[in-house]
């Protein structure tokens, strides 16, 4: 964690467009059958092990990750960062309504963070008000929360024009930072049984995790 947010902290002075990617195993196993989604997350400035599913498979590849990094675990100390660094911060996506209050939260929590925040959609025709908001907030951190892939290839089609230094996708983070979904025990993340969980309360994610045992005999196959 503290290695992930001193190099987000570094792109952000850094200037230019970085994308940071948190990736677990839908990630890759959608990649492989997706070139440009695979593009972007290869072009990726920092791609964090969201998961114990990606840290497992490194360590098999003689990788040394010490734990994984989750966006929604990430959110609440770089929002930290930012209000101790002065960096404009941006909420972007979830339902309506959504991002405004956990804005309100961050706000309360962090003396001094300047923070903005629109639903939006990763529909095309709705970039140009997205992007006239980010711009007017002159943000410098983007958390997108459209879902993968839509968010990473959101921040790739508009990065030109946004003027932001540093976007990460997060996914569902906000309705689980704002209390809208239950996250897992503390006990069952530490286990890394996260996913169970999720798939306990939200039983159409089996579709999704469909790729997991594929992802596995993948990992296991490929040795070191």
């Amino acid at each position: 964690m503290e290695a992930a947010l001193g190099r987000i902290e570094q792109l952000v002075e850094a200037g230019g467009h970085h994308l940071v990617a948190t990736v677990n195993p839908e990630f890759v196993m959608r990649a492989s059958q997706d070139t440009d989604f695979a593009r972007v997350l290869e072009s990726a400035d920092l791609c964090l092990a969201d998961g114990t599913g990606v840290v497992w498979a490194a360590r098999r590849q003689g990788c040394q990750l010490g734990a994984p990094v989750t966006g929604v675990d990430l959110i609440p100390p770089l929002a930290a960062m930012c209000a101790r660094r002065g960096f404009r911060l941006f909420l972007l996506g979830a339902a309506p309504g959504v991002a405004e209050e956990f804005a309100s939260r961050l706000r309360a929590e962090h003396r001094g963070l300047d923070v903005a925040a629109h639903a939006g959609s990763p529909d095309p025709a709705d970039d140009d008000k997205a992007l006239k908001m980010i711009r007017a907030h002159r943000t410098q951190v983007l958390l997108v929360a459209y879902g993968a892939p839509k968010q990473e290839m959101w921040f790739d089609r508009t990065k030109e024009h946004s003027g932001v230094a540093v976007a990460m996708g997060v996914g569902g983070a906000f309705d689980y930072l704002t209390g809208r979904l239950p996250r897992a025990p503390a006990w069952m993340r530490r286990a890394g049984l996260e996913w169970m969980h999720r798939l306990a309360r939200q039983p159409w994610r089996i579709r999704r995790m469909a790729v997991l045992p594929v992802y596995a005999l993948k990992v296991l196959s490929a040795g070191k």
